[in-house]
């Protein structure tokens, strides 16, 4: 018993970091949503500016996202 838990915690400690995303990605993603949902509301209540503000959010975070990928391909990368 005691062997299969050791076995399962090994396990988890060297999968974990091969799931793990870059905080940039997960950032980035965010910010792209937020600001299609303020571009969407801006378009809904004909407010111009706030609906800029939902562009340039969604802009933001796609930049964000992309870093945050070459981040992980760098990782993944110095790992092999």
């Amino acid at each position: 018993m005691r062997s299969a838990v050791i076995g399962v915690l090994l396990l988890s400690a060297v999968a974990a970091p091969a799931l793990a995303m870059d905080q940039d990605r997960i950032e980035g993603v965010a910010k792209q949503t937020k600001g299609t949902i303020k571009e969407a509301v801006g378009k809904v209540t004909g407010d111009s500016k706030t609906e800029a503000e939902g562009k340039a959010e969604k802009a933001e975070g796609k930049v964000q996202n992309a870093i945050g990928g070459a981040k992980d391909a760098a990782r993944d990368a110095l790992k092999k």
